[in-house]
């Protein structure tokens, strides 16, 4: 039998495959075990004040408890919490585990399919190197976790269609619910599930197929329009680094499509953050790669077995290609686990071409040829998942790949701070600033400034800060104790009265504020 053939080859097969593939997964993700936390994962490990029952009750109860409104994994995160506290191997491990899990779950859906390759297309989902992202960074269990209920879901629903029972349709309801409520990009299921029965059946019925799928459309619907409304309203994905035209979305939109097929078949130079593009839609080569998107199409309509996964690919990457706001496109309109789901479309077309193509050479040839193809891609992931070791590491990376990334030199000139090496962070933050006049930069430099005593140099940071961000309670606390420490009392209480009314519940601002109040001489009252 040859390499991603799934015709049967006896009892062993079954067992076997999902065996090799968790083993492989562990080998090219084998630096991860000493990965530590990076970027936002402290965001999204469970805060102390969220590690009770009660702030379990909090994670789904209340907005803006977690960094984003995605409960089902935050819960995960807070059961982790409970098992092995900040120690950060059980988490990564957890992460390529539920990777592993993906990649044989999606075996099991193409088989269910009877795409052939099923398997080799698994494999080459779970060992790709554009997963790393998802898999050797924690804050990303969001995308392994949804994406595992996501297939979950799928499988139930096609055992409902192939039955017509209701037990199978409810278990694939409630796991697409989980899987939304892990990460809402989960919710072009149903349009995934009405593709594949076009495909099996190359025709769509609407009382057998697109009316039991209504339900699923709906909740999908909401869980996108409900998650656009948090980024705006709680993680702050709107003013002008979001200000895109339609025109612009749409030749932003064809450019990123090209750019992640791009990356699936040359998986050159990866990075955590990749150069922000400047969209001129009045040129007209900003149209081609749209232009060249539609013509894909156009080309494919006749060979259903290609539009399926080429359809598949687009619908699942429509949320992440620039006509809805979210809060990465501040610093890059492309990430890696943006096209963690998506990418599963591509892979069971590679999966399928390459097994015909396999079946029509010796097998003497075919098997070490997709060996070596496995081997190679394992090796990459073995690779870039040692980026991921701590986050002094995984910026300095980001600068070599993309040295323009004003935010990676920000990020490294906060940690510097953190370690105490003041020279290295300030020189990282000008450089940040010399390249783009962020809020967060001028806010970091001011610490820096701050901490070495250089108290008269840091308000115009702090002020810039908040001239760029005006809703920013930390720049309002830390401009406060700048002004303290000068000796402007006044000042200083009427910044911290200004950080209690943008975030009335941060303790900080307040002790701040009971402080110079007592020093002004109007007792320990605060009244902001």
């Amino acid at each position: 039998m040859h390499p991603g053939s799934d015709r049967p080859a006896g009892r062993g097969r079954g067992a076997w495959a999902p065996l090799l593939l968790l083993a492989a997964v562990l080998a090219a993700y084998w630096p991860c075990r000493h990965g530590g936390f990076v970027w936002d994962d402290d965001a999204h490990v469970t805060r102390p004040e969220l590690a009770s029952l009660a702030g379990l009750g909090q994670i789904w109860a209340r907005l803006g408890a977690t960094q984003q409104y995605y409960p089902a994994v935050h819960s995960a995160f807070w059961l982790e919490h409970r098992l092995w506290g900040d120690a950060t191997l059980g988490y990564h491990l957890l992460n390529v585990l539920l990777h592993a899990a993906a990649a044989c779950l999606f075996a099991a859906l193409l088989r269910k399919l009877a795409v052939p390759g099923a398997w080799l297309a698994a494999f080459l989902f779970a060992l790709h190197p554009v997963a790393v992202e998802s898999v050797a960074w924690i804050s990303e269990q969001k995308n392994t976790l949804s994406t595992v209920f996501y297939l979950l879901a799928a499988l139930s629903y096609l055992r409902f269609d192939a039955r017509r029972t209701g037990g199978p349709y409810l278990l694939g309801l409630l796991l697409f619910l989980l899987a939304l409520l892990a990460k809402s990009v989960t919710a072009t299921l149903p349009a995934a599930l009405l593709l594949a029965l076009w495909w099996k059946r190359g025709r769509l019925e609407w009382r057998r197929d697109v009316l039991p799928l209504a339900p699923w459309l709906a909740l999908g619907i909401a869980a996108g329009g409900f998650t656009a409304w948090v980024e705006r309203r709680f993680v702050g994905a709107e003013g002008p680094d979001y200000a895109l035209t339609l025109l612009q979305r749409a030749a932003l939109s064809g450019r990123i499509v090209w750019f992640y097929l791009g990356k699936l078949v040359w998986p050159a130079r990866l990075a955590f953050i990749y150069p922000h593009w400047e969209v001129d839609a009045g040129r007209p080569l900003a149209w081609l790669p749209l232009a060249g998107v539609l013509a894909a199409t156009a080309c494919l309509l006749r060979r259903r077995s290609l539009l399926a996964p080429w359809l598949f690919f687009l619908g699942s990457l429509a949320p992440a290609l620039g006509f809805f706001d979210v809060y990465p496109f501040r610093y890059s309109y492309v990430a890696d686990h943006f096209q963690y789901l998506p990418s599963l479309g591509i892979f069971a077309l590679a999966g399928a071409g390459l097994a015909g193509w396999g079946r029509r050479l010796p097998r003497a040839a075919a098997l070490p040829g997709a060996a070596a193809l496995l081997a190679l891609l394992a090796a990459l992931s073995f690779r870039q998942s040692r980026m991921y070791r701590d986050a002094e590491t995984l910026y300095r990376e980001t600068i070599a790949r993309n040295p323009a990334c004003w935010l990676a030199y920000s990020n490294l000139g906060t940690l510097y701070l953190e370690q105490g090496r003041a020279a290295d962070a300030e020189r990282c933050l000008e450089r940040a600033l010399a390249i783009k006049p962020d809020a967060d930069a001028h806010y970091n430099l001011a610490n820096v400034l701050l901490a070495e005593g250089r108290l008269e140099e840091a308000l115009p940071h702090y002020r810039e800060a908040l001239r760029l961000k005006p809703a920013y309670p930390e720049a309002c606390d830390n401009l406060g104790t700048a002004l303290a420490r000068l000796g402007r009392l006044e000042e200083a209480a009427a910044e911290y009265r200004e950080a209690l009314r943008l975030k009335p519940d941060y303790p900080r601002a307040r002790s701040n504020l009971r402080v110079v109040l007592r020093a002004l001489g109007r007792g320990p009252g605060v009244s902001p």
